[in-house]
């Protein structure tokens, strides 16, 4: 096999490799490593006896994020603050799959589901990603872990009870939360507060990441009253030579916030029941140089 095919055969199953390793991680720039160790391995693998390359390659790429999950929770490290995942910008309306599918996949990589799936051991994560997110079988999953299926079946079992009691439930349509999303950058932009409340859910949470490296919520806030009085607060103080486009990030509507065309802060918000249920704020320099160029 040529180089260039090896390259062309990874190259094609990159986006479900870059998926497994960012849900399983919830950082870009640990998910990107984690792929070049997996084409390193590939590589320089034997790829005649390789009957399955995408099996193998999700095989390599997650027991490499199981490893480098290890690693991270190993080391214990403290984060100042709030943590969210790392934003990564999504294009799902562009992909080939029908509307239930991407409201699928939408949920597996939104900021909430990711904030849940933090507190799962490594293998939970990667038995969760597998089956939920791209609905490997669980004799499939079993073979790509080295573990048996009923210890596949436990593992998921243990892991969706966990997710399901945890996880939020916000509403997936594009249309009102992108509606929504225009309301709030309006009223936000121009510190009016009253217009704020009214886009708020009385039970409003807002959780700030910032890492301590720059200013935000130390704790999450709750209450419409508070949020509401923080963002208009933000208004009042401005960024300089403030500019703000609209991405899709973690499969929904995100508004990025530049100053002086550089990434200052990524406010992104969930919706249920015609009002704003969490408005995520993200603000450590380290999570958003990816999207100096989105």
């Amino acid at each position: 096999m040529s180089t260039e095919t090896e390259t062309d055969v990874f190259e094609e199953h990159r986006p479900v490799l870059m998926g497994v390793a960012y849900r399983m991680l919830g950082r870009v720039a640990d998910a990107e490593d984690v792929l070049q160790e997996a084409w390193l391995r590939w590589s320089g693998a034997d790829r005649a006896a390789v009957r399955d390359p995408r099996g193998y390659l999700v095989r390599i790429t997650t027991r490499l994020a199981v490893d480098r999950l290890r690693q991270i929770k190993a080391r214990g490290e403290a984060y100042t603050g709030p943590w969210l995942p790392e934003p990564l910008v999504t294009d799902l309306a562009g992909t080939a799959a029908d509307a239930e599918e991407r409201a699928v996949l939408a949920d597996s990589v939104s900021l909430a589901v990711l904030v849940v799936l933090e507190t799962l051991s490594p293998l939970e994560r990667a038995v969760f990603v597998l089956r939920e997110a791209f609905g490997y079988p669980y004799a499939e999953i079993a073979g790509l872990l080295g573990r048996s299926e009923s210890a596949v079946r436990q593992l998921a079992g243990r892991a969706r009870r966990h997710v399901e009691e945890r996880r939020p439930r916000y509403e997936v349509d594009p249309v009102q939360r992108r509606d929504l999303t225009e309301r709030f950058l309006a009223a936000a932009a121009g510190g009016d507060l009253k217009a704020l409340m009214e886009l708020l859910a009385p039970d409003v949470r807002l959780v700030g990441d910032s890492g301590g490296k720059a200013r935000a919520p130390l704790r999450v806030l709750h209450s419409a009253d508070k949020v509401g009085r923080f963002l208009a607060g933000v208004a009042r103080q401005g960024i300089p030579d403030l500019s703000v486009r609209f991405l899709e990030v973690n499969g929904g509507p995100a508004l990025l916030a530049l100053s002086g065309g550089r990434p200052d802060s990524l406010f992104q918000l969930d919706v249920a029941d015609g009002r704003i249920q969490c408005v995520y704020i993200i603000r450590n320099p380290d999570k958003l140089r990816t999207l100096a160029g989105a």
